[in-house]
């Protein structure tokens, strides 16, 4: 008796890390996962040092926005919607930038001062800082 076992794609293929990226004019260098989380869910509309942060989002169907949620803020992206849409819809905030791809992303957040968003590796370059997940 021969017994084979698959692997599915998913976990044969390793992917790719992300990162937390700012543009290069933000003062701070690293965030713990609380503060990040307090940012993407737009509760906290500043970096630490004060100021103003324009956060940037992929779609919540997209796959690096659902491992980012979950891997660097601890959280599902069905939860950060809900709180944008209960913000949005009671008028006191607004839900993040949303973006169409990693190009745009790096783009929007290269040109945008206090702007914070999330890359895979293929995507950094000087145009973006990394920021450190303490």
């Amino acid at each position: 008796m021969v017994c084979i076992t698959f692997m599915s794609t998913t976990a044969m293929a390793r992917e790719a890390p992300i990162f937390l990226v700012a543009h290069p004019d933000v003062a701070t260098r690293g965030l713990n996962t609380d503060t990040a989380r307090a940012i993407f869910a737009m509760r906290q509309r500043t970096w630490p040092s004060g100021q103003a942060a324009r956060v940037f989002v992929l779609n919540n169907n997209d796959s690096v926005h659902a491992r980012f949620a979950k891997e660097h803020l601890a959280v599902y992206p069905h939860q950060l919607q809900l709180a944008w849409d209960r913000m949005v819809f009671s008028g006191t905030g607004q839900a993040p930038n949303l973006v169409r791809d990693q190009e745009e992303m790096r783009e929007r957040v290269a040109t945008t001062p206090g702007a914070i968003g999330y890359l895979e590796r293929e995507y950094l370059d000087d145009s973006v800082q990394v920021i450190s997940m303490e």
